[in-house]
């Protein structure tokens, strides 16, 4: 901003950086508005000594780079023409006319660097009440960009309160037909975004009510396990290490009967990393069991075989399957659910103390009875609940080797 000040020209904070600070809320991204045209931006930042990165030039935005923060610098615009995502656009010194083509007001926002707001579109009152209201008529601005659509719902996940935009909520449905044109990591995004809000279940029921969800996630059961999931983690018990994550709420959403080929099927379809999309059909795998009676060896038998993350990802939604189905369980229950979890967080487990050598040294040939045999005592070692040493294991190995009468 002293950058912009020393060469005469304005610029100011905009969208959704302005709208999280009102909320007290921090912002992760935060970008900047201004008239100046874009090759004029480049000099102001030259002058500066701050490093620009012409990311769009065509579309008016310079990244500035500060350290390690990253800043989107955007010449104030006008679309002239639109599609979809993609908008032929013009430039302009009207604040006003740059906010119309923004997508809520409550993200048309801007403001100086002294705390100063300037709001054409009364989104500082809408944020207030908690409504999200597009920017000009909803249809019009959803047939622009049909992704909008779902970030009408995330946002109203995330920022929104009863009762909500009718005439918003009508055209999503009609326009809900449009969604396959997205591409699978816009889909992914939102609908990830939407099941990190603190109370998922809410908006996924209105999508799935206003027949918006089938297009985007056919694969979705009943939210009651994804709400339970929720209210666990936000509000009932608290687990210091363990984060909120969207594969788990999704894993809660879809049906349990899915089997592995449908899941890598969601999984392409949304374009989910490689680790998304294991962690999903790991968390959905119908073996090992995860159950509150299980013994504390049990429990590490498991965490040996999937992994500490996967029991406890596998024990939280069975715990919020049962208390979807009753909602008020018995405190001994409860705290045996607890118990669980902990075991697996604290289930820092050794590592099998034999190699392959250590076969080899007692004489067996190369071949598949060294795996075999190691095989054999590993499954002794982690019956015995992982405690036998390296010296006890070497013990088992010479007995399995010892010719039988």
């Amino acid at each position: 901003m002293s950058a912009f000040h020393a060469a005469g020209a304005e610029a100011r904070f905009i969208g959704g950086c302005v709208r999280d600070a009102v909320l007290k809320r921090p912002a992760k991204d935060i970008d900047i508005a201004t008239p100046e045209e874009p090759e004029r931006v480049l000099e102001i930042l030259e002058d500066a000594d701050i490093r620009a990165i012409p990311t769009g030039l065509k579309h008016g935005t310079i990244t500035a780079v500060v350290g390690t923060q990253h800043f989107e610098i955007t010449t104030l615009r006008v679309d002239v023409e639109n599609y979809g995502r993609h908008a032929k656009v013009a430039f302009t010194d009207d604040w006003t006319q740059d906010a119309a083509r923004r997508d809520f007001t409550i993200n048309a926002m801007s403001c100086d660097e002294h705390g100063n707001v300037y709001d054409p579109y009364e989104g500082l009152e809408h944020l207030g009440n908690g409504w999200v209201r597009f920017v000009g008529e909803a249809e019009q601005r959803i047939n622009e960009d049909v992704l909008r659509l779902l970030r009408f719902f995330r946002f109203y996940a995330q920022y929104g309160k009863p009762p909500i935009n009718l005439a918003a909520l009508r055209a999503c449905r009609k326009l809900a037909y449009r969604l396959p044109e997205l591409s699978g990591e816009r889909v992914r995004g939102e609908l990830f975004r939407i099941l990190m809000a603190p109370n998922p279940a809410d908006t996924i029921t209105l999508m799935r009510g206003e027949k918006v969800l089938p297009f985007i996630l056919p694969e979705a059961g009943d939210v009651g396990r994804l709400r339970m999931l929720a209210w666990l983690l936000e509000r009932a018990v608290k687990f210091d290490d363990i984060d909120v994550d969207p594969v788990r709420r999704l894993a809660a959403l879809v049906k349990p009967e899915l089997t592995p080929d449908e899941l890598v099927a969601l999984s392409e379809r949304l374009k989910f990393s490689n680790r998304e999309r294991k962690h999903l059909i790991a968390i959905c795998a119908p073996t090992p069991i995860i159950h509150v009676d299980m013994s504390d060896k049990d429990v590490r038998l498991a965490c040996a075989k999937v992994g500490a993350n996967i029991v406890v990802d596998r024990a939280l939604l069975s715990w919020s399957g049962e208390l979807a189905l009753e909602a008020h369980l018995p405190p001994a229950r409860t705290e045996s659910w607890r118990r669980l979890i902990e075991t697996a967080r604290d289930s820092h487990l050794p590592a099998f103390p034999l190699k392959g050598r250590d076969v080899l040294d007692r004489g067996v040939a190369h071949g598949p009875d060294v795996g075999r045999l190691l095989k054999q005592v590993e499954a002794w070692w982690r019956e015995r609940d992982f405690r036998p040493d390296r010296t006890a294991c070497l013990n088992k190995l010479s007995e399995l080797l010892e010719p039988h009468p």
